[in-house]
């Protein structure tokens, strides 16, 4: 399916998604672009001011567009449990979950509930999150749940013996285990869907390098000028525009005969750039043992489960 746009998303109407960190970047394409093709499209936000503004821009752009907005702050799990509740009472079921919010490369620092916030936020919040939706998406009859990695899952590990990187710190090192993590979860959660005969579909994608927001946030937490213009100068070399980077994620959430467990990323050099194809994982990412080590984990973690998968 070469060279695949927007204009091949088919038919959304009669779909309820919800997309997180739908405020800017990936995830307000995603929302714009879902919204667009017919979905009714919840945007959970962190911030509620420019969630308004996302809201705003997306109804300028489709005056049709069937959108919300709701908070959710993913390194708050009272927050995740306060947006599922919400979310619960409002709609009768869910079709497609983007789980796309991320941090990335911040300085250390912890969520409410004591995590590391890469972890806690990319991956724990979005676990909690998908468990606590899960009545939702299975009372739909194709239901999906799309999780956003990145290209630095390869050099991930998940270290079980220090997730919380209390012994030592690395910045790269605790986004790299997150993006891991995220692809852990995807292929686990598909694995255990597929054994309990549920028609949930969990798949994977990655933008690539797209320009966004992400890689200016740390570097303005911490006032480093220097480092928000090395960002700027590689974003204007290297990267494609976010339109192009939300593609895989879009291909990921609408392509009707896409496989469960796929992971969808550009099909450029390095897969840095480019239209959105099916794409490989790294070994790590396929570990079945240390995907189910995590999933138990971020049980005890979160205190979600998902009883019916339990295998």
């Amino acid at each position: 399916m070469s060279d695949w746009t927007t204009a091949d998303i088919p038919s959304q109407q009669g779909r309820v998604a919800v997309v997180t960190g739908a405020n800017s970047g990936l995830g307000l394409i995603t929302a714009l672009e879902l919204g667009r093709a017919g979905a009714q499209v919840v945007m959970a936000c962190r911030d509620l001011q420019r969630g308004e503004n996302a809201l705003t821009s997306v109804r300028t752009q489709v005056p049709a567009a069937n959108v919300a907005l709701a908070q959710l702050d993913l390194a708050d799990l009272s927050s995740v449990r306060k947006f599922a509740e919400g979310f619960a009472a409002e709609h009768s079921g869910l079709d497609l979950l983007i789980n796309n919010a991320g941090v990335m490369a911040m300085p250390e620092s912890k969520t409410a509930d004591g995590f590391e916030m890469h972890i806690g936020t990319n991956h724990l919040g979005h676990y909690a999150l998908t468990g606590l939706l899960f009545e939702k998406l299975l009372a739909r009859r194709a239901p999906r749940v799309v999780t956003v990695s990145s290209q630095a899952h390869r050099t991930g590990r998940v270290d079980f013996d220090d997730l919380m990187s209390q012994k030592r710190y690395g910045r790269w090192t605790a986004y790299g285990q997150s993006k891991l993590a995220n692809l852990l979860f995807a292929f686990e959660l598909h694995r255990r869907a597929s054994s309990a005969g549920l028609p949930l579909r969990s798949v994977a994608a990655h933008p690539g390098y797209a320009a966004t927001n992400l890689q200016f946030a740390a570097a303005r937490q911490e006032g480093s000028s220097i480092r928000e213009r090395a960002m700027a100068f590689g974003n204007k070399i290297f990267s494609q525009s976010v339109e192009m980077g939300a593609l895989p994620i879009l291909f990921a959430a609408t392509v009707e005969d896409l496989p469960g467990g796929s992971y969808v990323g550009p099909d450029g050099l390095f897969e840095q750039k480019g239209h959105p194809k099916i794409v490989g994982s790294s070994r790590r990412s396929r570990d079945e043992e240390a995907a189910a080590r995590l999933w138990e984990l971020s049980e005890e973690l979160t205190g979600v489960r998902y009883p019916v998968l339990k295998i």
